[in-house]
Protein backbone atom coordinates (compact mmCIF):
# COMPACT_ATOMS: atom_id res chain seq x y z
CA UNK A 1 0.00 0.00 0.00
CA UNK A 2 2.93 2.85 0.32
CA UNK A 3 4.49 1.69 -2.79
CA UNK A 4 0.60 2.53 -4.31
CA UNK A 5 0.43 5.72 -2.36
CA UNK A 6 3.35 7.23 -3.09
CA UNK A 7 2.61 6.31 -6.69
CA UNK A 8 -0.64 8.32 -6.39
CA UNK A 9 2.07 11.23 -5.77
CA UNK A 10 1.24 11.08 -1.62
CA UNK A 11 4.01 10.52 0.51
CA UNK A 12 3.07 7.71 2.62
CA UNK A 13 2.00 7.58 5.86
CA UNK A 14 1.92 5.76 9.18
CA UNK A 15 -0.66 2.43 9.01
CA UNK A 16 -3.77 4.09 10.65
CA UNK A 17 -3.12 7.35 8.08
CA UNK A 18 -2.39 5.02 4.89
CA UNK A 19 -5.53 2.89 5.33
CA UNK A 20 -7.70 6.11 5.49
CA UNK A 21 -6.54 6.85 2.11
CA UNK A 22 -7.33 3.67 0.96
CA UNK A 23 -10.17 3.83 2.36
CA UNK A 24 -11.29 7.45 1.05
CA UNK A 25 -10.01 6.39 -2.36
CA UNK A 26 -11.72 3.20 -2.22
CA UNK A 27 -9.06 0.88 -2.12
CA UNK A 28 -10.53 -0.82 0.66
CA UNK A 29 -14.40 -0.63 1.73
CA UNK A 30 -13.74 -0.02 6.01
CA UNK A 31 -10.87 0.80 8.02
CA UNK A 32 -12.70 -0.90 10.92
CA UNK A 33 -12.46 -4.06 8.84
CA UNK A 34 -9.67 -4.00 8.32
CA UNK A 35 -8.49 -3.68 11.62
CA UNK A 36 -10.86 -6.25 12.59
CA UNK A 37 -8.92 -8.85 10.19
CA UNK A 38 -5.37 -7.97 11.40
CA UNK A 39 -6.51 -8.58 15.21
CA UNK A 40 -7.79 -11.31 14.19
CA UNK A 41 -4.82 -12.52 12.21
CA UNK A 42 -2.79 -11.63 15.65
CA UNK A 43 -4.51 -13.38 17.53
CA UNK A 44 -4.21 -17.24 15.47
CA UNK A 45 -0.26 -16.46 14.58
CA UNK A 46 0.37 -15.23 18.17
CA UNK A 47 -1.91 -17.46 20.62
CA UNK A 48 -1.61 -21.45 20.32
CA UNK A 49 -5.71 -21.33 20.65
CA UNK A 50 -6.12 -25.06 22.52
CA UNK A 51 -10.05 -24.72 22.57
CA UNK A 52 -11.68 -25.89 19.55
CA UNK A 53 -14.72 -23.80 19.80
CA UNK A 54 -12.58 -20.66 19.85
CA UNK A 55 -10.57 -21.83 17.08
CA UNK A 56 -13.59 -22.97 14.93
CA UNK A 57 -15.00 -19.81 15.58
CA UNK A 58 -11.05 -17.35 14.76
CA UNK A 59 -11.48 -19.64 11.42
CA UNK A 60 -14.77 -18.83 10.82
CA UNK A 61 -14.35 -15.15 11.10
CA UNK A 62 -10.95 -15.47 9.33
CA UNK A 63 -13.13 -17.49 6.47
CA UNK A 64 -15.93 -14.49 6.20
CA UNK A 65 -13.28 -12.26 5.51
CA UNK A 66 -12.09 -13.87 2.30
CA UNK A 67 -14.53 -11.86 -0.10
CA UNK A 68 -13.19 -8.36 1.23
CA UNK A 69 -9.41 -9.36 0.88
CA UNK A 70 -10.24 -10.55 -2.54
CA UNK A 71 -12.34 -7.25 -3.34
CA UNK A 72 -9.24 -5.01 -1.98
CA UNK A 73 -6.73 -7.21 -3.78
CA UNK A 74 -8.87 -6.56 -7.20
CA UNK A 75 -8.65 -2.90 -6.35
CA UNK A 76 -5.23 -2.62 -5.95
CA UNK A 77 -4.89 -4.61 -8.97
CA UNK A 78 -6.86 -2.08 -10.50
CA UNK A 79 -4.73 0.78 -9.36
CA UNK A 80 -1.82 -0.17 -10.13
CA UNK A 81 -2.62 -1.31 -13.68
CA UNK A 82 -4.02 2.10 -14.19
CA UNK A 83 -1.38 3.79 -12.72
CA UNK A 84 1.44 1.96 -15.21
CA UNK A 85 -0.93 2.47 -18.26
CA UNK A 86 -1.43 6.02 -17.26
CA UNK A 87 3.06 5.92 -16.65
CA UNK A 88 3.50 4.78 -20.12
CA UNK A 89 1.41 7.16 -22.18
Amino acid sequence: MPALIDAAGETPAPLLDNMARAEKWGWIASVDDWFAMRQLRNQMIHEYIEDPVVLSSALNAGHAFVPVLCTAATRFMEETEHRLAAATR
